[in-house]
């Protein structure tokens, strides 16, 4: 998501530096709509991270049930 975000702002962007937009309400808009999606990729990261550490964390604490061990005869 983040990088999709700031591909577009790369390509909106002229030679000079500055990014074009065809009208101000445009500009608000689209301005907004990248923080927010950046606070949103920003917020599923962390929630991947945290979801990875919870099941680390239970695959750690998990006991081995009877675990039979069979004898050749």
């Amino acid at each position: 998501m983040r990088y999709w975000i700031n591909r577009r702002k790369f390509y909106r962007r002229s030679p000079t530096g500055a990014e074009g937009f065809s009208s101000y309400e445009k500009k608000v808009a689209i301005k907004f709509v990248e923080k927010v999606g950046k606070w949103v990729a920003y917020a599923l990261i962390i929630f991947g991270l945290l979801s990875l550490w919870v099941y680390s964390r239970e695959k750690k604490e998990k006991i081995p049930q009877n675990i039979e061990v069979q004898n050749p005869r």
